[in-house]
């Protein structure tokens, strides 16, 4: 099924085929014909099976398409970045300003952008935070951390994300974590963590991967024929504070740079 050849006609076999309209198209076919021109995205389909989000995933996520359409959001990011006035937003942010530039922290690591957008670090620059981290300053409000933690799909967006939000987050960071025991303790060191024991699980700790956007990994270890269980949670303010697309980039390239990282060598 990763192979398929994205016809309008083999795009149109694995749609709900009701017309439905939710997409705002006329029918299926024309939302069909919509995806294959890219002026339409898979999870703008809200009753589309999980195992065709996954292959719509794979074709969205091609080197050539990611890379043109990632271009194209960074340069909108960009232009309404310069028109910001950094000072006045920076302490809704939790972030600083020295001179012209703003700062801030991702992960235990501050990323420094001049009044242009461009981007420079500490640590080399890691390319899946650059576009959440503009979306996250360009964001209109930004709410306080709350302390009630809520789950992928309960965030604007996140059910027609939580197909792939399992399959490209959850459920690498699981096998990574049950191949690697000291993975999530590895975890707290590296990237500025804290380690929590109000939550019924083996580990779980809190990464905060902007400073407004905390998140909370609970990971339960095998036991007997039960398998390991791995859920990322999410503070409510998450919701409010950046859009439901970034947030899945910035768990899923986090999943990602792990092994790099680590020096973890995935089979």
């Amino acid at each position: 099924m990763s192979n398929v050849n994205f016809t309008v006609l083999n795009v149109y076999k694995f749609l709900p085929q009701s017309n439905c309209g939710k997409c705002l198209l006329p029918s299926c076919l024309a939302f069909a014909a919509a995806i294959v021109t890219g002026s339409k995205n898979f999870n703008e389909c809200p009753d589309l099976a999980p195992a065709s989000v996954d292959i719509f995933a794979a074709r969205d996520q091609s080197p050539r398409r990611k890379e043109v359409n990632q271009a194209v959001f960074i340069d909108k990011l960009r232009e309404k970045f310069a028109s910001l006035n950094l000072a006045a937003i920076a302490p809704r942010l939790g972030a600083t300003v020295k001179g012209d530039n703003i700062v801030i922290n991702s992960l235990g690591k501050d990323f420094v952008l001049d009044h242009q957008g461009n981007m420079s670090s500490e640590c080399h620059i890691i390319p899946w935070v650059q576009a959440p981290l503009l979306s996250y300053i360009t964001h209109r409000t930004q709410e306080e951390i709350t302390g009630r933690w809520i789950s992928f799909r309960e965030i604007k967006g996140g059910i027609e994300w939580q197909g792939l939000f399992t399959s490209r987050c959850e459920e690498p960071l699981r096998r990574l974590a049950d191949e690697n025991p000291d993975l999530l303790i590895d975890l707290l060191a590296m990237f500025t963590g804290k380690s929590i024991d109000w939550y019924e699980a083996d580990i779980a700790l809190i990464l905060y991967p902007l400073p407004k956007i905390p998140i909370l990994i609970c990971y339960q270890g095998p036991d007997d024929d039960l398998q390991s269980k791995l859920t990322i949670f999410f503070d409510a303010c998450c919701n409010t504070n950046l859009h439901i697309k970034s947030i899945f980039t910035l768990c899923s390239g986090l999943v990602q740079i792990l092994p790099k990282y680590l020096n973890i060598t995935v089979e």
